[in-house]
């Protein structure tokens, strides 16, 4: 057997399964996995990623980050650039509302970045980001 390759696990609420299907599956493009009645597995980049349905929804905070309010908690993946401004124009096209629009953060600066924020249809923040240095992720 070949020794396993680190991938995360991470489940989130949501308050309707079928909205969760078309924008993870549809707008996002993820494959999805095993399901039930409660619950839906997708593929994100090789990582399990579970939408387990919740009704209550998720409570909401943000904190300033570069003339931002960063929504409180979020996830996201580390793209590469261009994988990055092709999720961009993905959800452009498909009328996504940003939280915070695409932009390059941190300009000239070890941790120099593209990000944007967005919200599932449950309300759960979501951060998609490209460093100009992968190599500088954890720069300070």
């Amino acid at each position: 057997m070949s020794p396993s390759i680190p991938r995360f696990h991470l489940a989130m609420p949501v308050d309707d399964l079928a909205a969760a299907r078309r924008f993870y599956g549809e707008v996002l493009g993820l494959e999805q996995g095993r399901s039930a009645d409660t619950w839906v597995d997708w593929n994100l980049h090789g990582h399990q990623f579970v939408t387990h349905l919740a009704p209550a929804g998720p409570k909401r905070v943000h904190n300033p980050v570069d003339g931002h309010d960063v929504p409180v908690p979020h996830f996201g993946l580390i793209l590469t650039v261009p994988q990055f401004h092709a999720l961009a124009d993905r959800l452009r096209a498909a009328g996504t509302q940003f939280v915070i629009e695409p932009y390059v953060r941190f300009e000239g600066q070890a941790g120099e970045q593209w990000t944007m924020f967005l919200l599932d249809p449950a309300g759960n923040a979501l951060e998609f980001k490209a460093f100009a240095d992968d190599a500088r992720v954890f720069a300070v």
